[in-house]
């Protein structure tokens, strides 16, 4: 399922490691979750003095139920733990089946496998910091990049900052070995472009388009020579590797089958 298909069945759990993250990033996390189907838990794990100062106000503006855990031991994180139990508790009583962790520690990562071990599908909310152990064990990374803060010496006067410009169009091969793989498989050696989506977003979790500089996967794919891409008279779209230009239509139609 692409991410903006909404699976209205799936019951998800938004888990925020609170000591881990900024109260900025729920209104994110949420509509990410939103995406996936109906957010039955709110959750936001941490110690006293992080969800008695930043966190109070945003957990309970968003309904989320505050889970206070104490420090039993210097240099021991209670928190981590009660978050990775409440997670296993509730997918064996099956009150959620997709998991948005909201979090950018790795030591997560386990959690994250345990669960996709038992069927669940987790979606991880971090920020640029998040280490790949964290990114590649989540069925989809989403990176959450804070507003900037005026610094203490801004006045409430904002200098207008000159547009940032657009980020460099970028063309991975890895989507081209990926679609002469999938091709293989195909009758005509076409491969619809929601399932090349789909699958480029289970072997890298961080995958979109707009990271690398384009608007969406169709875009993408049209600027890359190796491919083809074609509208289909349902709408959709689907590619193929493209005939060498110098080769009769009879060879062009055999290599891009192979």
């Amino acid at each position: 399922m692409g991410p903006t298909e909404l699976n209205t069945d799936a019951k998800v759990a938004v888990l925020v490691d609170c000591e881990n993250a900024s109260p900025d990033v729920l209104e994110y996390a949420l509509q990410v979750a939103a995406q996936f189907g109906r957010v039955v838990l709110r959750r936001g794990f941490g110690n006293h003095s992080t969800l008695a100062n930043k966190w109070q106000d945003a957990l309970v503006r968003r309904a989320f139920t505050p889970c206070l855990q104490y420090t039993y031991s210097p240099g021991k994180n209670t928190s981590d733990i009660a978050l990775a139990m409440d997670a296993i508790e509730a997918m064996f009583d099956r009150r959620a089946d997709t998991f948005c962790l909201v979090t950018s520690d790795s030591d997560f990562a386990g959690l994250c496998r345990k669960l996709r071990e038992r069927g669940a599908t987790v979606h991880i909310v971090g920020e640029a910091k998040t280490p790949e152990a964290l990114r590649n064990a989540s069925d989809q990374f989403f990176e959450w990049t804070p507003a900037d803060a005026p610094s203490a010496g801004e006045t409430s006067v904002q200098v207008a900052k000159p547009a940032s410009p657009p980020k460099p169009k970028q063309r991975p091969r890895s989507v081209v070995n990926a679609v002469k793989l999938m091709a293989a498989e195909t009758a005509d050696g076409r491969v619809h472009v929601s399932t090349l989506g789909s699958y480029l977003r289970r072997t890298d979790p961080a995958f979109t388009p707009q990271t690398l500089g384009h608007s969406g996967l169709v875009s993408m794919l049209k600027t890359y020579d190796l491919l083809s891409l074609r509208q289909e008279p349902g709408g959709h779209w689907t590619v193929a590797l493209a005939a060498p230009k110098d080769a009769p239509p009879a060879v062009a139609a055999i290599d891009a089958a192979n």
